[in-house]
């Protein structure tokens, strides 16, 4: 009655038990396939080409002999055309695995992407594999792109160094492709990285999850239990940017451009000056020429009219001012110099007190003092003496 009672999904009703599908099997293995499994060959040929460029030139033709020897065994044949910068594999009668062909193709694309010879033949193993990765469309602008792309390198390559060690892939980083190489699980690693990492979220941070996994892996009493308590949480952090002291106001969207600067002729046509003749062009331009004159003559008339108003009371104040300050800084009035001179005189033998004070005045002319003529007798004897002594 329990095994009527039991439900079976639509997909498995008519499923039967296989006898080699079991347990035990481990589904994720590569069966190797030897000569003895296919002694007859391929019923047909298979080929690929890839393309390469102009300065893998060189290299590609001192290593072909490697290659075209690595093939051979595997029963694959290989062409370098150099017109064309193309590689070619084919199959032929000796080969006797369907999937080397397109191991084959993935030894050339490599080979196209800057990948030593010897590194790019290894991906002929059943163990190995490999994914191209393309960056070049990720992110639109150049300067980020190449920012972004040097911080997967790292400095001196040491994170990428740490990433192959952690992965157990190479990695070549190369334009806008990065070639990896290694297992299945390592290159869907690598893969999440490279792509995380253009679109800008650090290696570094996926570095020290693949470290802790590593750790936790080697405790036995951790196997079948969740690791997120253990993995770090990176998280975005919603930081408010600072605001600008100067905030700019946008302008309205308008879908149609802004109008066209008039031209000259276009500013003639709409204060109709284009339609007048030469005769009446030069009339208008004397009449503009007139006005301007008389605007001139109003003003210069104008100008010189304020020159003749009079002072107010406050221009009066600031004038007095500004003798009273010339005095104090300039020293004492003329007046107050003649009568200190007059005391002097009194005072000096040389000069005669009986005339007083009308003697003196005859000594000073506006301030200055009058020299007498025996002065200017003395001066003109000087004068000839010198004279004489320099024809002498």
């Amino acid at each position: 009655m329990e095994g009527e009672n039991v439900v079976v999904s639509k997909n498995k009703r008519h499923r039967k038990d296989k006898p080699w599908d079991h347990e035990g099997i481990d589904h994720w293995a590569i069966p190797k396939c030897g000569k003895d499994e296919n002694p007859t060959g391929l019923v047909d040929e298979s080929s690929f080409a890839v393309l390469f460029p102009k300065y893998r030139e060189k290299y590609l033709r001192e290593s072909w002999p490697l290659i075209t020897r690595s093939l051979k065994e595997v029963g694959v044949r290989c062409e370098l055309n150099l017109v064309e910068g193309s590689m070619s594999v084919f199959t032929t009668r000796k080969t006797f695995d369907p999937y080397i062909i397109i191991k084959a193709r993935d030894l050339i694309k490599l080979l196209s992407r800057s990948v030593p010879a010897p590194q790019a033949l290894k991906v002929l193993e059943d163990e190995v594999n490999c994914d191209i990765i393309k960056i070049g469309g990720l992110i639109r602008n150049t300067d980020k792109f190449v920012k972004r792309r040097q911080r997967l390198i790292g400095p001196n390559g040491s994170t990428l160094k740490a990433l192959e060690l952690l992965t157990n892939c190479y990695v070549m980083v190369q334009g806008n492709t990065v070639a990896a190489m290694g297992s299945y699980k390592g290159l869907k690693i690598v893969r999440r990285i490279v792509e995380d990492c253009i679109k800008n979220v650090h290696p570094i941070f996926h570095i020290k999850e693949l470290m802790i996994k590593r750790e936790l892996e080697k405790d036995e009493r951790l196997k079948h239990e969740s690791w997120d308590r253990f993995l770090p949480k990176f998280k975005k952090k919603n930081v408010q940017r600072k605001k600008p002291k100067v905030v700019r106001q946008k302008k309205e969207y308008t879908p149609f451009p802004p109008a066209q600067t008039p031209s000259k002729i276009d500013l003639q046509i709409e204060s109709g000056e284009y339609f007048l003749n030469q005769k009446q062009k030069q009339a208008k331009s004397f009449e503009e020429k007139q006005e301007r004159q008389a605007r001139r003559s109003e003003e210069n008339k104008r100008k010189r009219e304020e020159s003749f108003k009079p002072p107010s009371g406050s221009e009066e104040r600031r004038a007095a001012d500004s003798s009273s300050s010339k005095k104090a800084k300039g020293g004492e009035n003329l007046t107050d110099i003649v009568d200190s001179l007059k005391k002097k005189s009194n005072s000096s033998p040389g000069l005669s007190t009986q005339s007083g004070s009308d003697d003196v005045s005859k000594y000073f002319t506006d301030g200055k003092v009058k020299k007498s003529k025996k002065d200017k007798k003395d001066k003109k004897d000087k004068k000839d003496k010198k004279k004489k002594k320099k024809d002498e």
